[in-house]
């Protein structure tokens, strides 16, 4: 039977009943069963139709007790069910075995399918090994498919196969394992056994073609190809803020500064924030000190004084707090004698008295946001003292709207009308700006982050609030909100 027409009716088979594109007077079932059997009596349905020769039954009658062999749930024979027969449960032609995927029908469908086994990596064998001269650097960029392809390359094929492999158990899309098969041929048509691929040879290329550079390293990276090169991004940042200090100095601060981050035998890491924070305070005054000194030691207890009292409110404390975790470090590894910062000072910064917003600056911030997603950021922040990232990171799951609870930052909170009015209000919104988004989280946009002029404006706003209520901001008072939104709109760009 040949193929059929898109534009021919809908019409029923002769044979079962079945209703859509025919190919002819038959579908392509009974079509095939009447080629291997002969008409007679039906012992079901008493139709003079093609029937088995052992049991004497239609394939619409075959059918029946076929799907009522699949609803009883257990294998079983089918002479049983064809007794059982006294309806005919009528079907759309063409249904019954789809050609593009889905699950297998009757016994099938419970065997758990073996996957294709994954064809071994043949094993480069060589003769000989070139010894490398010197090491030179490779421009991949001048690659020409037509003049340097190398198909035939031993380590090609394999890395060809490690990549299938992985693709396979990483899902990737055939246009990424298209990308990362021309990456391959670009970097191993010409390679070497003892040679190395190098990141800073490889992310030139693979850039300039709009290649994946990542996937590409770690297919090499498993087969043990690959180098990567890099200097670890807290080295340079250390080179940067250290330059010009002498080595003790230097020395000093940079093992104070990796304990931070590492943490040490009997410390543990500190937050990254905290290390940039700490030198990024004390290195104007490491600078002025390396112009006199050579070494911490030499650092005395009038120049501790000295530059704390160059410099006034937060400021004097967050410095005094950094050149103690200093010193604190320099003299338990044995660097110094003595610790100059011992029993100085700061007396702590009294706070603005905080003052409660009342219903109506929240209900006049609310109103001075014109979009959803801005007044859902306002009512949170007003409301819930929720920071910023807090509401970066708020899920749809963290919204419990029948049970009226929010749960903020790790708390869960009852969920007030004000926010209730605004999380119903945004979800209306991103239902119909992105039905069928899979984003869990519950602020989303196109660019999948915050931005935009009241963004930012409620971005800024939450923080004011949120650091207001940690009492570690300004005082907030009435009509607070609202003059922080609107000086925000002015001072920002628009998107």
């Amino acid at each position: 039977m040949g193929k059929i027409s898109e534009n021919k009716p809908a019409a029923s088979c002769s044979g079962c009943f079945a209703w859509g594109q025919l190919p002819g007077r038959f579908c392509r079932g009974c079509y095939t069963y009447g080629q291997l059997h002969a008409v007679g009596e039906c012992v079901g349905c008493r139709r003079q139709v093609p029937v088995d020769d052992k049991h004497g039954y239609c394939r619409l009658c075959r059918a029946q007790a076929t799907w009522a062999i699949k609803a009883s749930g257990k294998a079983s024979v089918i002479e049983p069910f064809l007794r059982r027969v006294t309806c005919q449960q009528l079907f759309f032609a063409n249904l019954q075995r789809p050609k593009n995927g889905g699950p297998r029908v009757g016994k099938a469908g419970r065997r758990v399918l073996k996957p294709p086994p994954v064809p071994e990596p043949h094993r480069v064998i060589t003769t000989s090994t070139q010894l490398t001269l010197f090491t030179a650097t490779r421009d991949f960029r001048r690659f020409d498919r037509e003049l340097h392809a190398d198909l035939a390359n031993p380590w090609l094929v394999r890395a060809r196969q490690a990549a299938w492999a992985l693709g396979e158990s990483r899902g990737w899309s055939r246009w990424i394992a298209s990308d990362v098969d021309r990456a391959l041929v670009i970097v191993l048509s010409g390679f070497r056994d003892g040679e190395s691929i190098r990141y800073s040879e490889l992310f030139p290329a693979l850039r300039v073609r709009g290649l994946p550079v990542v996937r590409t390293a770690e297919v090499l990276d498993r087969l043990g190809l690959f180098a990567d090169d890099r200097a670890p991004a807290v080295d340079r940042w250390l080179e940067r803020k250290l330059g010009g200090m002498p080595p003790g100095i230097h020395g000093a601060v940079e093992a104070w500064v990796r304990t931070l981050l590492d943490g040490g035998p009997r410390s543990e890491p500190r937050s990254r924030h905290t290390a940039w924070a700490y030198l990024g305070e004390i290195q104007p005054v490491l600078l002025e000190w390396s112009s006199r000194y050579d070494h911490l030691r030499e650092v005395t207890r009038e120049d501790i004084i000295a530059v704390r009292d160059a410099v006034t409110g937060k400021q004097r404390e967050s410095r005094i707090v950094a050149l103690r975790s200093l010193f604190r470090h320099v003299k338990k590894n044995g660097q110094i004698f003595r610790n100059p910062t011992i029993r100085i000072r700061v007396p702590r910064q009294t706070g603005g008295v905080l003052q409660a917003l009342v219903q109506a600056d929240i209900d006049e911030a609310i109103a001075a946001a014109g979009t959803p997603d801005v007044r859902l950021i306002v009512a949170l922040a007003a409301v819930h003292a929720a920071r910023p990232k807090m509401i970066r990171t708020m899920q749809l799951e963290d919204v419990d709207l029948s049970n009226r609870r929010i749960t903020v930052g790790g708390h869960v909170r009852p969920l007030d009308d004000l926010t209730r009015r605004a999380v119903l209000d945004w979800l209306d919104h991103r239902r119909s700006r992105w039905p069928n988004t899979a984003n869990p989280h519950l602020a989303v946009d196109r660019g999948r982050r915050l931005v935009g002029t009241d963004r930012a404006a409620a971005a800024a706003l939450a923080d004011e609030v949120a650091r207001a209520a940690a009492g570690g901001g300004p005082v907030v008072s009435a009509g607070h909100p609202v003059r922080a939104l609107q000086r925000h709109r002015v001072a920002t760009p628009a998107a």
